[in-house]
């Protein structure tokens, strides 16, 4: 399904997950929006995998941070659509 992720694009996504550590609260979205190539599904998996480095490095603000950007960027790109609320 997926397909391997190059070296030099996991070098790229992590570039960009330091950017949105460190850009001006509010400013994720432009910092996103300026890499659009990035933004893909092993990007995704890229973040989940450094919160999940943070979490263990006893950082769970930077990890809740990221896991809230994955969650938000899955969304957008269809990786796991919502499911209808059936209880209504």
């Amino acid at each position: 399904m997926a397909e391997a992720i190059t070296e030099a694009r996991q070098a790229q996504y992590i570039e960009l997950i330091q950017e949105l550590m460190i850009c001006p609260n509010g400013q994720e979205p432009e910092v996103l929006d300026a890499q659009p190539d990035l933004i893909d599904a092993g990007f995704v998996q890229t973040l989940v995998q450094v919160s999940s480095m943070m979490a263990h490095e006893n950082n769970p603000d930077g990890a809740r941070f990221l896991i809230y950007i994955a969650r938000e960027l899955a969304k957008q790109l269809g990786l796991y659509p919502e499911k209808p609320n059936d209880d209504q």
